[in-house]
């Protein structure tokens, strides 16, 4: 017993203590509910994370808060409307709720004073309307009878009163009724009551109308009479005291610009702009039109359309000139006694009327030289006088000739006239023979008006297939130019003017008109490649081919990087200024050509040609002497000594003296003409100054280039040593002097090249042998970036895998939570089910025992 008082004690004394000391103690987890995470080594220098969990405490934390999110927000999926409590301060945490009681108190007491329509500035104050407030008024209080327009409104009248409501007649009018029954006479009905009404209601109006239109009448003539007073009261001062007074203020700049614009005039809307396809169907219809009369005059219709008929002239006509604007009457003839109208006799007294016509013209001509004779009654138009002269009595008899004779002289003149005119519509040629046909014998004007009328006759918006048609006149156009280029003398003009026509095709049919092109420059290089392999050299093209180079720059554009027109002019250019040598005076003159033409091309793109320094630099060294280059080396197809090699070298001081710069004309290019020694002189240098200026043109285009001076140094070598010592004119030395001068102002863009500078050799010296330390379970052998994508790759893995394993969590947990909802819905369902067959069961069982009462009755 002691041991077991002593055990108990000592039990309850270090309970006691304990409680005291360490507070409340800590619930003890369910062994069960604790996972313990064993590693199967143990690694040193490694902290290990989540080595005990509890998976039940961190389910119940998941269900708690999907429980507060992710329920309420499935419970509320169908409901739009949520309840917000928007009371002041109501989810602020941070104010006590007196200064929140407080806070709204004032929130009301404000809003109260406040006005409630901020347009309301008068919110108090009571509007009135003739002394009346107009809230009384809206009451309706006044009935006003619209009959009556006396003073005293809203009051009715006792007859009024009596005939409608009835009633109180006898009240209102005792003395009426007590008249009526001294005299005996009976009480008036309803009815005569109501006319009698009636007829005092209009005799009233008809008083207060007449009374209306008295006082009219009286103002009306106040009026006019003070009008008379007012004109004698009215004394006006004289305009100049008026001056004198008062100044007008002089317009100021701004209000003469209002009034001008007041004054000036608005813009009328104008009609709208046409189309091409309609603008081309005008032409073509005015063209036609104008073919259309040609024609008729050629064929002389017109002159009788435009002939009249003869008119019948009766006994009472008053010749006043007075004519119908359409005479259908025809003229009568009889032939055996029967009515016949015959086309010669209108004929014939047509001629005899326009004749009649013709001498009473002369009649009155003479008439106004002689009135007195004209005056007779017996003067004919027809006979003549014996007073006339002799000279008019020799006439030849052209000039008496009839004037129906005279009539047909002038409409053969009109068809002659007509059938030399120039067609207006033209069919479009099919082949180039047609258009030759039509374009040759006919001045350039003719040309150009031939071709553009074409174009208009066969727009492509006209007919399906004129698209066709002008894309194959291009074409002969081109073929066309060629021939007058080969001409003897080449129409260079005719040539200009249907540059135009060759544009406008080309911008309405680009690609026809680039392979149309393409194929005379593949023709032109093919004959050059033909000849070079049978002779072992060509000579230069024809102008023809030459004035195709020019046609394609002022068609296609130029500067692009490539063009599929003129990069192939490019390369044949090219060429022709580098295989083709120079023998003759009319080669020269070809090739300056070509180089105009180089330069004409990249005067935009400024692109560095060598073909065209090197060709220069050939003709320049033709007009010096030959000797030992310094400085410079000619390449092919110059050569520093040859038959050819001093071509444009002038020797004839006189011939130098009488030279005058010109223009080189392309007809010396053609080289049908026969050259005098004098002429040829001054071709060469002329063909020296085109070789100068171009040289020049290429020393300002290129001067930015960083290899100019490189590019210069042959032809600064050969200005200096040889064109400056020939006794040329001094004009050209001029020019040479200038250019010289303008290569020496460039300055150098680049540097000369120079061997690279050698580092010091470095003493050779051990480096240390870095090993890397293998680390385990990390991967070796990439670099750093190579491992922040892997880390990167692998975190993105691992947090999708926790994102779907949190969704199939979240459904596991709302199929839970349906699941329960169907088991509620069914478990309420049987419920009710068994609660009215439990209602049913008694209902059956009282009637039962209440049958069974009425059997034992």
């Amino acid at each position: 017993m002691g041991k077991a008082k002593a055990a108990g004690a000592r039990r309850k004394a270090s309970g006691a203590p304990s409680g005291a000391r360490r507070g409340p103690a800590k619930a003890c987890p369910n062994p069960f509910e604790v996972k313990v995470n064993r590693q199967k080594f143990q690694i040193l220098g490694r902290k290990t994370r989540h080595d005990v969990g509890l998976p039940g405490v961190s389910r119940a934390r998941a269900i708690r808060k999907r429980t507060q999110t992710l329920l309420k927000e499935y419970k509320e999926r169908d409901k739009s409307n949520v309840f917000r409590d928007k009371r002041f301060g109501e989810y602020n945490s941070n104010i006590s709720a007196e200064e929140k009681m407080m806070k709204r108190f004032a929130l009301e007491q404000q809003r109260h004073h406040e006005k409630k329509s901020i347009y309301n500035l008068n919110e108090d104050e009571e509007l009135t309307h003739y002394g009346q407030s107009l809230a009384d008024i809206e009451k309706h209080n006044d009935i006003v009878d619209s009959d009556s327009d006396v003073e005293e409104r809203g009051t009715l009248s006792a007859e009024l009163t009596a005939s409608h409501f009835g009633g109180g007649s006898r009240l209102l009018h005792p003395k009426t009724f007590q008249q009526e029954g001294e005299e005996g006479e009976q009480p008036k009905s309803r009815k005569e009551l109501i006319e009698e009404l009636i007829a005092k209601s209009k005799q009233e109006k008809r008083e207060r109308q007449a009374q209306r239109e008295d006082a009219l009448e009286l103002t009306e003539k106040l009026d006019q009479d003070w009008k008379e007073i007012q004109t004698l009261l009215s004394h006006k001062t004289p305009k100049s005291e008026n001056r004198d007074k008062k100044e007008k203020p002089k317009p100021d700049a701004y209000d003469m610009m209002v009034r001008e614009l007041g004054f000036e005039m608005k813009a009328q809307p104008s009609n709208r702009m046409k189309t091409e396809e309609e603008l081309a169907h005008e032409e073509q219809e005015r063209l036609r039109k104008l073919e259309a009369e040609r024609l008729r005059r050629m064929l002389g219709k017109d002159e009788d359309e435009n002939f009249k008929k003869p008119k019948h002239m009766s006994a009472d006509d008053l010749n006043d000139g007075f004519v119908l604007d359409k005479d259908d009457r025809r003229l009568l003839s009889y032939k055996d006694g029967k009515m016949n109208v015959e086309e010669d006799v209108q004929e014939e007294q047509r001629q005899e009327a326009s004749g009649d016509k013709s001498e009473e013209d002369e009649s009155e001509g003479s008439s106004g030289e002689d009135p007195e004779e004209s005056d007779g009654p017996e003067s004919h138009s027809d006979l003549a006088s014996d007073v006339e002269s002799e000279e008019e009595n020799e006439k030849p008899e052209k000039e008496h000739q009839s004037p129906g004779k005279a009539s047909i002289t002038r409409g053969q003149k009109a068809r002659n006239a007509a059938s030399t005119e120039l067609p207006y519509t033209f069919a479009a040629p099919e082949s180039y023979e047609e258009l030759r046909s039509l374009l040759s014998g006919r001045s350039m004007e003719e040309q150009l008006l031939v071709v553009e009328r074409i174009q208009k006759c066969n727009h492509p918006s006209l007919a399906v297939g004129n698209k066709a048609k002008l894309e194959k006149l291009f074409g002969f156009l081109l073929e066309y130019v060629g021939d007058l280029a080969t001409d003897d003398p080449p129409d260079l003009r005719v040539i200009d003017k249907l540059v135009v026509q060759l544009y406008s095709l080309c911008q309405m049919f680009p690609e026809s008109a680039s392979d149309s092109v393409k194929f005379v420059l593949r023709d032109a290089m093919h004959e050059m490649e033909e000849m070079i392999e049978n002779k072992g050299r060509a000579a230069l093209p024809g102008l023809d081919v030459l004035i195709y180079l020019k046609i394609v720059g002022l068609l296609f554009p130029t500067s692009d990087f490539w063009h599929p027109v003129v990069t192939p002019a490019l390369v044949c250019m090219s060429q022709l200024l580098t295989k083709c040598p120079v023998l003759s005076l009319q080669d020269v003159v070809k090739g300056l050509f070509v180089c105009c033409l180089f330069l004409e091309y990249v005067s935009l793109s400024q692109r560095f040609i060598p073909e065209l320094v090197n060709y220069i630099l050939g003709i320049l060294y033709m007009a010096t002497p030959n000797k030992q280059s310094q400085g410079y080396a000619l390449v092919h197809p110059f050569r520093a000594r040859g038959k050819n090699s001093e071509l444009l070298l002038v020797s004839d001081r006189e011939d130098v003296a009488t030279w005058q710069r010109s223009s080189l004309s392309l007809r010396w290019a053609s080289g049908l003409r026969t050259q005098t020694a004098t002429e040829a002189n001054h071709i060469r240098l002329s063909c020296v100054a085109v070789g100068l200026s171009l040289l020049k043109h290429c020393v300002l285009m290129y001067s930015t280039l960083p290899s100019f001076h490189a590019i210069t140094t042959p032809l600064r070598a050969l200005l200096t040593e040889h064109l400056v010592d020939c006794s040329h004119p001094r004009e050209l030395q001029e020019l040479s002097q200038s250019i010289l001068t303008e290569m020496e102002n460039q300055k150098q863009l680049h540097r000369p090249l120079t061997c690279e500078k050698s580092k010091p050799v470095p003493l050779k010296l051990f480096t240390p042998r870095l090993v890397k330390v293998l680390e385990f379970g990390k991967k070796q052998g990439s670099s750093k970036e190579e491992q922040e994508r892997k880390k990167l790759i692998h975190k993105h893995k691992r947090e999708f895998k926790g994102a779907v394993r949190e969704i199939r969590k979240d459904n596991q947990f709302l199929a839970r939570m349906q699941l329960s909802e169907i088991m509620e819905r069914d478990a309420e369902r049987k419920r009710k089910v068994r609660q009215l067959f439990n209602s049913l069961a008694t209902q059956e069982g009282e009637w039962k025992a209440l049958k069974r009462k009425k059997f034992k009755k």
